[in-house]
């Protein structure tokens, strides 16, 4: 069978039910608007190699009150030669019951989860949560431990972005712009082909940061939703393609997820500068009130990548992510490590 049901009670609540989704067809239609944890992004996971979603519907009466998107993502390592499942979860949830305890019921969701996927992942990971302290009590009950963080996001609602450039990263843009640099949303499969290569061996080779199957992004920018879901960005010299962005949408706010660019061939052009400054316009011109750098890191030492998308305006909070490994030893030690590391790495 697909799902697993399982029965609990709040107090002075009726019966809430927990269902979980593996399968495409099994989903039933449900109501939300946020995309990390969407019927769209779900059948995107189900149809990208590498990638394994898994669903938990909470339910009332067979009245969807909540829901929770993870993915399984499998990574492969040739040094020590390994195959890593680990569970990746963007956010809390989504609810659809104000009268309800969000905390209370995320508690509910997380420990379900947190017993479905251990079984097949080596570790779980939560991010992007609202604010720091949402679910404390949960993650420390369900064995989690707990990893400062970074998050970098521009507002948009109350002044344009030229106004919160930094003056050295507004020279850099009208430089480009002058010596003939152009962006525009890639409109072919050729031009997201294109770029997507090479943002791949960029990731690969220099970032070492996992870099998703090219479907993802074309499922993302070019099949689904009835709202907008990603566009990739191209920075163009002449005809050739010096760098881009892609990006993700959800609610008010649009998520740079990967940019990048030939800084060594075209360092003059600001490839790097142009192709987040192209998802940057765009998001103010359709209206997002936020844009989110996905991924500013950690907070105990200057990076130079948190230092570059800071000149362009944004602001920097603190917040946590949430880690589970599969054994409790590994966890405890995990935490040790982390809090020793902070204490004599802090500046």
């Amino acid at each position: 069978m697909d799902s697993f049901t399982k029965i609990t009670n709040f107090a002075r609540m009726k019966p809430i039910r927990l269902m979980t989704y593996r399968s495409e067809s099994a989903v039933p239609p449900l109501p939300g608007q946020l995309l990390p944890h969407s019927s769209e992004l779900f059948h995107v996971y189900a149809r990208t190699p590498g990638y394994t979603p898994i669903l938990i519907v909470a339910s009332i009466e067979e009245r969807p009150v909540a829901k929770l998107l993870s993915v399984i993502r499998r990574s492969v390592r040739l040094f020590p030669p390994s195959i890593i499942h680990r569970c990746e979860v963007y956010g809390t949830g989504e609810y659809f019951d104000d009268t309800l305890n969000r905390e209370d019921l995320f508690g509910q969701m997380l420990e379900h989860l947190t017993q479905e996927v251990l079984k097949d992942c080596f570790l779980i990971e939560f991010r992007n949560l609202p604010t720091s302290l949402f679910g404390y009590k949960h993650f420390r009950r369900c064995s989690y431990f707990a990893m400062n963080w970074i998050r970098v996001y521009n507002s948009l609602h109350s002044m344009s972005p030229e106004e919160r450039l930094d003056a050295s990263r507004r020279r850099q843009i009208n430089r480009a712009l002058r010596l003939g640099v152009s962006t525009k949303i890639a409109e072919s499969e050729e031009e997201q082909q294109a770029f997507l290569q090479m943002l791949k061996r960029n990731y690969s080779s220099k970032i070492r940061k996992h870099f998703p199957d090219l479907k993802l992004f074309h499922l993302l920018t070019n099949e689904y939703g009835e709202h907008e879901t990603g566009k990739i960005f191209l920075v163009k010299y002449g005809e050739k393609i010096i760098g881009g962005s892609f990006c993700m949408y959800s609610g008010d706010t649009a998520y740079l997820c990967f940019s990048g660019g030939l800084r060594k061939s075209y360092a003059w052009l600001y490839p790097g500068v142009m192709a987040v400054w192209a998802a940057i316009q765009y998001a103010y011109k359709q209206g997002y009130s936020h844009f989110e750098f996905v991924d500013a890191g950690l907070p105990f030492a200057k990076t130079g990548y948190r230092n570059f998308i800071l000149r362009f305006g944004g602001k920097q909070i603190s917040t946590r992510r949430w880690f589970r490994f599969r054994w409790s030893w590994l966890n405890r030690m995990s935490n040790w490590l982390y809090r020793y590391s902070e204490f004599h790495l802090i500046e």
